[in-house]
């Protein structure tokens, strides 16, 4: 390379005038040095043909150059040698090239002058008249040509040799000579010197340019942005930037000779990239831009774009081609995020709704543009809006995450799982599906999603709807398949949700009458034509009505007494049931306000309201317009309010409590969450679930022994409990046998409404009444269907009316002695014993000796039709 020119300070301005246009003047720098030092190399070398000639001229004289006469001519001898001499020596010398371009020039007049004056002298010395001046001049000539475009160096030389021969002659015509040659020459030499100057500054700035180009070239090639290429005739490669040799892992001699194509793999021929593409264009010579193809001999997969133009020389013959490439690995990283954000879940990374909607029309019409076979699953999760609710956004989302693990463990490669947004899901099987391997998936899809979930040290527990389309038995279009399993989802929920359903036509008239429920709920709470009835709470000590629970009753002005069961969770999924709780509370106090005494008013509070920052004010305004004591208003609060057990329900607990009221644990045994709550809830009561209450007086029930359980644990906590459900006069007494504090069910009156609490107030005053059952029985269900009776060896077809896991009532056998044993066969391969305890012509009552699975029973196959 080059050597770089000094870099000069401002101070040195350029030099005006002749000075500059000569080069004996700094210039500012503007000429590079080493174009100056190569002419005077040039000079040196070729300076020995002076010296040459000088010797041959002499001799043809007849004078030998080294022969010296006189002292003189000794002197100018070594004038001569030194001056020569310096002009050989000197240009190759380190220093000298080092120096600027005008002290280089420098420099070199003197030894130009000196040179031509010592051999003119040395002429005049040795010859006696003027013919030594042809030897000069020649010998002048000589020096001028080896000087070539350094003109000022010719004319110093020049004006050594003319400056000797005015001194000889001394005449005014070799005088004028001498001035008009040196003028002519002076003049020919500041017009070409300028020339030249203009010339070395053109090609010194080309230089900067080229310099200044490849440094660009270089740092873009560093910088790792881009890189350069270029292929010969052949599409070899003769050049390719160190960076990407780099990144190939190969050193650049080694890729050097190879095909330019081998860098590139096969790609995407429906694209439009790859080597075919990038090899289209080589053969035909044309050029081409941002050609997107994929790198080979590479471990990881990158993608590149090469732009790059033909090459072709003043003759029109073309050479090769030369061209640039870039990276395009993170753009096409982020266009296949940008895809796969368009076709997956971002939250579960589940197949979203677009990619399901997709598949499922894949799934229903072939390539063949037949229809397919596959199963659509429309999933929707139970409870989920109460922790989301409870818990937070950041808890519900984290529980869609673990939900979507889950599913895909169950499903794996059977099918593909999306979610359709909030907390639904889809599972699309593609093919035909057997019915009982679909319901087995459906049953383990429901098992493991119910299982628990630890959400911020939390356990939570969830469940899970699932409703079933086929194609292409209940639809053939992707509009018809969503709308039937979205059909049979709601028939789930509403069968008690935590179940599958398959679509049936009849699931029309079904949801068609849910949407027309919601609308009815709307207007009855616009209308205010929802109501509250009141069951009383009786001390089993006393026997006196200590307070109400406020139960929820809807009046359908068309549809007659609607139950809760069916209007609440209707409720709850429209949203609606903040709003009636708040009414709820509302009139439950107004109502108790005009009670005598201290009697209470119980009310429900769903985990939406006990959410709500907002609800203690709730309260508050109602005791406050009804005048109600804080002490007479009991509020009950079911398990699931510890989904989010942290300050936030602690802090709601206490602004309660503050108010005055007292808290009640609904419910208690089936919720979701430990007994830890105990002992920091500050609940007045437990109330144990009336599920642990019936039936706990037949004997082998182990319920009694739960009940118990509760009981001394509410003792030991300092907490009143209430036995939710009783209905007979023996689970009255094994309640207050259990010790139970209060009372609660059907045993004392079924829910009357806040005029006749009053009524009755005013008539007996608090004193409960007990009703109902002597005894409790095993809960029975009706039922028509064939039995075979075994006795004796004959086989009698007899037929079941109702049954429990006790007894049944059999019809078809006549007069059958009391105490007959008998061996029933209720169903293929099921086989009970049993004994008749009454008959009545063609009627009797048998009790089984082993109790019955009634759910067996419920699935098995009949042993003979049904009549």
């Amino acid at each position: 390379m080059n050597p770089v020119r000094p870099v000069l300070p401002e101070s040195a301005a350029p030099a005006p005038g002749l000075m500059v246009s000569l080069g004996l003047a700094d210039s500012g720098g503007d000429i590079s040095p080493s174009w100056v030092s190569r002419a005077f190399l040039l000079i040196a070398a070729l300076w020995p043909l002076v010296l040459l000639a000088k010797i041959c001229i002499s001799a043809l004289y007849g004078t030998a150059f080294f022969h010296v006469g006189s002292a003189w001519q000794s002197l100018l001898l070594v004038a001569i040698l030194l001056a020569d001499g310096a002009l050989m020596i000197a240009p190759r010398q380190k220093r000298f090239r080092a120096l600027m371009p005008h002290v280089q020039m420098w420099l070199m007049l003197p030894m130009a002058f000196l040179s031509g004056l010592t051999f003119s002298l040395w002429c005049g010395s040795t010859a006696s008249d003027l013919h030594f001046v042809i030897p000069e001049f020649a010998v002048a000539l000589l020096a001028v040509c080896i000087f070539g475009d350094r003109r000022l160096l010719g004319l110093s030389y020049f004006l050594g040799v003319l400056l000797v021969s005015v001194l000889q002659q001394g005449g005014w015509t070799e005088a004028g000579l001498a001035v008009s040659c040196v003028s002519v020459m002076l003049i020919a030499t500041v017009r070409q010197a300028r020339v030249d100057r203009d010339q070395a500054m053109a090609r010194y700035r080309q230089e900067l340019r080229a310099q200044r180009s490849d440094r660009l070239l270089h740092e873009y090639e560093r910088s790792g942005r881009g890189w350069f290429w270029e292929t010969d005739r052949q599409g070899l490669l003769v050049y390719l930037s160190e960076t990407l040799a780099d990144t190939l892992g190969q050193p650049v001699r080694e890729l050097i000779g190879r095909p330019f194509t081998q860098l590139v793999g096969p790609g995407n021929r429906s694209h439009g990239d790859g080597e075919r593409t990038l090899g289209f264009h080589l053969s035909a010579r044309s050029g081409f831009a941002d050609v997107a193809v994929q790198a080979a001999m590479m471990n990881e997969e990158r993608w590149w774009s090469i732009s790059g133009q033909p090459v072709f020389n003043e003759y029109g013959r073309f050479q090769g081609f030369r061209g640039s490439g870039t990276d395009l690995t993170e753009i096409k990283r982020s266009q296949a995020e940008v895809a796969r954000l368009a076709q997956f879940d971002s939250l579960t990374g589940l197949a979203n709704r677009v990619q399901m909607m997709q598949a499922l029309e894949n799934a229903i019409k072939t390539p063949h543009g037949r229809t397919g076979e596959c199963t659509l699953m429309m999933l929707d999760l139970d409870r989920f809006k109460s922790v989301n609710d409870t818990l937070g956004h950041p808890a519900g989302d984290a529980l869609l995450r673990q939900v979507s693990d889950r599913l895909l463990r169950v499903v794996g490669h059977q099918g593909l799982v999306g979610r359709q947004g909030g907390d639904e899901f889809k599972v699309l099987l593609v093919g035909r599906q057997d019915q009982a391997a679909l319901c087995h998936l459906a049953k383990a899809i429901i098992s493991t999603i119910s299982q628990p979930y630890r959400i911020e040290d939390t356990s939570v527990v969830i469940g899970v709807s699932i409703g079933i389309s086929t194609c292409p038995n209940d639809g053939v279009t992707t509009d018809a398949l969503i709308r039937n399993a979205d059909l049979a989802l709601y028939a789930a929920k509403g069968d008690g949700r935590g179940v599958y359903r398959f679509y049936s036509s009849d699931m029309h008239a079904d949801a068609e009458d849910r949407r027309q429920l919601e609308e009815d709920l709307r207007d009855a709470l616009a209308s205010d034509a929802l109501q509250l009835v009141y069951q009383p709470v009786v001390s089993s000590v006393t026997e006196q009505i200590t307070g109400y629970e406020a139960l929820l009753r809807w009046q359908h002005p068309r549809r007659g007494p609607i139950g809760p069961d069916v209007f609440i969770p209707i409720a709850e999924d429209t949203g609606l049931i903040a709003q009636i709780g708040d009414w709820v509370i509302r009139t439950a106090c107004q109502d108790a306000a005009q009670w005598v005494g201290s009697t209470r008013v119980a009310v429900n509070v769903s985990p939406i309201q006990f959410a709500n920052p907002g609800f203690p004010s709730t309260v508050m305004n109602a005791l406050a317009a009804s005048q109600l004591a804080p002490e007479r208003l009991e509020l009950e609060i079911t398990e699931s309010v510890f989904l989010n057990d942290n300050a936030d329900t602690d802090s709601m607990f206490a602004r309660l409590k503050a108010l005055g009221v007292r808290l009640a644990l609904d419910d208690f045994g089936t919720g979701y969450s430990s007994l830890g709550y105990l002992k920091k809830a500050p609940f007045d009561k437990i109330k144990i679930d009336q599920s642990f209450v019936r039936g706990a007086a037949i004997k082998g029930n182990r319920n009694s022994a739960i009940i118990k359980a509760i009981v001394s644990l509410a003792e030991a906590l300092g907490m009143d409990t209430t036995a939710e459900g009783a209905e007979t006069h023996d689970e009255l007494d094994l309640i207050r046998q259990l010790g139970c504090s209060h009372v609660q069910g059907y045993v004392y009156g079924r829910p009357i409404s806040a005029a006749e609490v009053i009524e009755r107030q005013l008539t007996t005053g608090t004193i409960a009444t007990v009703e109902g059952f002597k005894s409790s029985r095993p809960e029975r269900k009706s039922m028509l269907r064939t039995v075979a009776v075994h006795n004796d060896g004959d086989v009698y077809a007899a037929r079941i009316r109702n049954i429990s896991a006790t007894g049944a009532l059999i019809e078809g056998l006549w007069n059958v002695p009391e105490g007959t044993a008998f061996i029933i066969e209720l169903a293929d391969n099921y086989f009970v014993d049993a004994v008749a305890r009454w008959s009545k012509e063609d009627r009797m009552g048998v009790e089984f000796r082993e109790a019955v699975d009634l759910n067996r029973l419920k699935s098995a196959t009949p042993r003979l039709m049904a009549s």
